[in-house]
């Protein structure tokens, strides 16, 4: 049985507050980046220059609320909240996929957080592959309804297959990465939990990608999610399929490496970012910001907005505490500060 689009996505906001959807036996790699501690750092907390300038938007802290959901009435009012709070905070706010809207006009107002944060970077989203059955100005006239500011054209061949009724055809995806972008409407790439390599990142790149969302594995495993929504529709091939592949994909901080490596104006690090000092683990390796999903919406889910602005508001300060500690300033400081990087690690990077 096929459920309908809000369906699935009320679905997988429930599956990923309650199932078990992480990867087992890949991680971030994030804790083989060894940031080194300076006894004297010479700073004081008050000297410390979080800010960053992400398409035009100056944000408090390098830090987006990542994309979640959309389409459904839930998904509606918690963007709405999740973005006063990223305004009240100074972060970023991607919105989930919005497909939903582009089939049902109804659902354009879970998408329509602009009130509740008029000065946020705000990130559309929409699947590469469904940008490329819209075409390069359909896809665009789903960012301006919203008044977003850039728009993630999310790739996710992994996702798809595990779904019993995925996308099987990926062809034409670079084209549409390219034939999207415009000064208007800057084009993110965004893997969506299996991660970004070397040869993705040459294709990228080749094809005048300049912003890259890296999304990799060690979070919240998405084929571990289609399994629990196949085990929910009985589609018992495409769970076992889905397990099999839970612990697919490049990890999160080599996927960094290799963006980095490639030379991306914008890369923002996804992908199992739990802390404040996995945000300085990744801005060290290159990226220019973190994003954060799964624990946002748990915690969320947990207390509500003040649950949910806490849990930002600690994370800001971690990220601080590890600025102070390596004697970085600001963040184009951490992003050169000292560090040992772990074998593992360095297999994956080829260094």
């Amino acid at each position: 049985m096929a459920h309908s689009i809000p369906t699935r996505k009320a679905l997988h906001l429930d599956v990923c507050s309650n199932d078990d959807v992480g990867f087992h036996a890949r991680g971030t790699l994030l804790n083989e980046v060894h940031l080194q501690h300076n006894a004297v750092p010479e700073l004081t907390w008050s000297e410390l220059d979080l800010g960053a300038l992400l398409f035009g938007k100056r944000l408090r802290a390098p830090l987006i609320i990542g994309a979640m959901s959309g389409g459904t009435e839930e998904a509606g009012a918690m963007n709405a909240t999740l973005a006063e709070i990223a305004e009240e905070l100074g972060l970023g706010f991607a919105l989930g996929s919005q497909k939903a809207m582009s089939k049902d006009a109804a659902l354009t107002t879970s998408f329509a957080v602009r009130l509740h944060a008029p000065t946020t970077l705000l990130l559309a989203n929409v699947g590469a592959v469904y940008a490329h059955e819209l075409g390069a100005e359909r896809t665009r006239s789903l960012a301006h309804q919203v008044g977003a500011d850039a728009i993630n054209l999310h790739l996710n061949p992994a996702m798809e297959l595990v779904q019993g009724r995925g996308d099987r055809d990926f062809r034409g995806v670079l084209d549409t990465l390219r034939d999207v972008h415009c000064a208007a409407c800057p084009v993110i790439a965004k893997e969506t939990g299996s991660g970004i390599g070397h040869a993705a990142a040459v294709a990228l790149k080749a094809h005048g990608v300049m912003h890259v969302d890296v999304s990799g594995a060690g979070g919240t495993s998405w084929t571990a999610v289609e399994s629990k929504l196949a085990a929910h529709l009985g589609d018992e091939d495409s769970e076992m399929v889905g397990e099999t592949f839970r612990d697919w994909g490049i990890p999160t901080a080599a996927s960094i490496v290799h963006a980095a490596r490639a030379g991306f104006q914008t890369i923002i690090a996804t992908g199992g970012i739990q802390t404040g000092l996995d945000v300085a683990r990744a801005l060290s390796l290159g990226a220019h910001a973190a994003s954060i999903a799964r624990p946002v919406l748990l915690a969320y889910r947990a207390g509500g907005a003040a649950a949910a602005r806490r849990y930002l508001q600690r994370t800001v300060r971690e990220l601080q505490t590890a600025m102070l500690l390596t004697s970085s300033r600001d963040v184009s400081a951490l992003r050169a500060c000292p560090k040992v990087l772990g074998a593992e690690l360095l297999l994956w990077t080829g260094r």
